[in-house]
């Protein structure tokens, strides 16, 4: 992954700082190539954890990654001979205590190799990299990878733990009423309730800290880069946000190509989907995926898998080998006949086809947006994060899914929303809205759309800095 013969001198060098958990280092990475293609002159350094690194630049150097993005490791806060407890935030906790010296020792290297730095573009979570631009003297650009609603709720910390989280009331009290109160003193956030607020809000934790401060950081930003298209905010909610991030930039779904390219031809999809798919009836399908990182407990697999079993749906299910022990026995040979398990599965090209007819997912945001990019339907089991806040959208906002009952798997509320879905009217009425959405954001990624328009501005401003 050479760069350029053009000496380093002569380029400009953008830092790009990645929070290296989940999903945000695919999501920062997909939207440097576009900008790396569009402005082949400048050079990416990109700053992620050695393990990220390693399994994303070897996926891309199949997808013809750019030459003047390399990759730079930073260290992930774990001390040596470190034995782990098994909690679930240990690593989160390890990383954030080492930064941002961290990811300091790496811009030194980087620095070394490719010349000083006009820009640092960072994921937004890492509150500290304006406080690094000012020492650089650079310009900063974070970038907002969830919903912007999730950005609101964070923004308004303070007031929510005022108002919601006070002598046990909340998520963590046993009034149920204000759980389910909605969030109207936050605008553009009326129809969000409490309970659908991320762990966060009411948790003193290293993220928690770090994430209450996008207040006082994000106004000082040079822009602010949203993974969203200003067509789809809620009035009052882009209002709001503009008002305190004077340049927003909705460049739309970073990790999608819209319009979306053709499907490939089915026979050199190696995991056997498109192929699989080929055999069904048009929008009778059902794909099950929890991405990489959201754990579905065992009970709750095993009531999937008895819905998919009992309602005879198609089915395509993408789960991991690690959670395969807990379908049931004789399950694969019993479904074999009308559903097939993968461990993975290729989700955009497999949610692009024609016959696919909803999408069960634990409602991240990307599998959001691919989700209505190619017009499905969703059946949202949220887990944790910003899956609730996505779910709540989903349902009661955008009304292109529903949840599932009572949060949980059940057999029967499986097959309840799978048929809904698939089979009644008011499933279809779900239908027309997502591909509604969908003309929608065609329209914004088009060239002359507000999406284009607003990815052309950021391209001309790494060309000024």
């Amino acid at each position: 992954m050479e760069g350029s013969t053009i000496p380093t001198k002569l380029k400009k060098h953008v830092a790009v700082l990645a929070f290296p958990f989940g999903s945000h280092p695919l999501s920062l990475l997909d939207l440097v190539k576009k900008l790396a293609m569009a402005v082949p002159d400048i050079q990416f350094s990109f700053f992620n954890l050695a393990n990220s690194n390693n399994y994303l630049f070897s996926a891309s150097e199949a997808n013809n990654l750019p030459s003047n993005i390399k990759p730079y490791s930073v260290g992930d806060g774990v001390p040596v001979n470190h034995v782990f407890s098994g909690h679930p935030i240990e690593r989160l906790d390890l990383f954030i205590k080492a930064t941002p010296e961290n990811y300091k020792k790496g811009l030194e290297l980087a620095v070394a190799e490719m010349g000083q730095i006009n820009c640092l573009i960072t994921d937004a979570f890492l509150a500290f990299a304006g406080a690094m631009a000012n020492d650089f003297n650079v310009s900063w650009i974070p970038v907002w990878m969830p919903v912007p609603h999730s950005l609101s709720v964070h923004i308004y910390t303070d007031t929510l733990r005022q108002y919601y989280f006070t002598s046990g009331d909340g998520k963590n009290g046993n009034d149920r009423t204000k759980e389910s109160k909605t969030l109207e003193n936050i605008p553009g956030l009326a129809e969000i309730r409490v309970e659908d607020l991320p762990d966060e809000i009411n948790e003193e934790t290293l993220l928690s800290c770090m994430l209450g401060q996008m207040g006082h950081v994000l106004p000082q930003a040079t822009a602010l880069a949203m993974n969203f298209y200003q067509e789809l905010y809620p009035k009052m909610l882009g209002y709001d946000l503009k008002s305190k991030i004077p340049i927003m930039l909705n460049v739309g779904f970073v990790t999608l190509t819209m319009p979306p390219p053709p499907l490939p031809l089915s026979n050199t999809d190696a995991t056997g989907c498109l192929s699989w798919l080929d055999t069904q009836k048009t929008m009778s399908v059902a794909y099950i995926s929890f991405g990489t990182v959201a754990g579905i407990p065992p009970n709750e697999i095993k009531e999937l898998a008895n819905a998919l079993e009992e309602s005879k749906i198609p089915f395509l299910w993408s789960i991991r080998d690690n959670l395969r022990e807990n379908l049931p026995n004789g399950f694969l040979e019993m479904t074999n006949w009308h559903g097939k398990v993968v461990s993975w599965a290729p989700q955009t090209q497999v949610l692009a086809h024609s016959s696919v007819g909803v999408y069960v997912t634990h409602c991240g945001a990307n599998s959001v947006y691919e989700s209505m990019a190619n017009g499905v339907p969703v059946i949202c089991r949220p887990v944790f994060a910003d899956h609730m806040i996505n779910a709540r959208i989903v349902e009661e906002i955008w009304e292109t899914g529903v949840r599932v009952d009572g949060g949980v798997f059940t057999k029967n509320g499986v097959i309840k929303n799978l048929k809904f879905i698939l089979e009644h009217e008011d499933g279809k009425g779900l239908r027309r809205k997502v591909k509604d959405l969908q003309e929608l954001i065609l329209k914004a990624a088009a060239p002359t759309g507000n999406a284009a328009q607003d990815f052309k501005i950021l391209v001309e401003m790494l060309s000024s800095n």
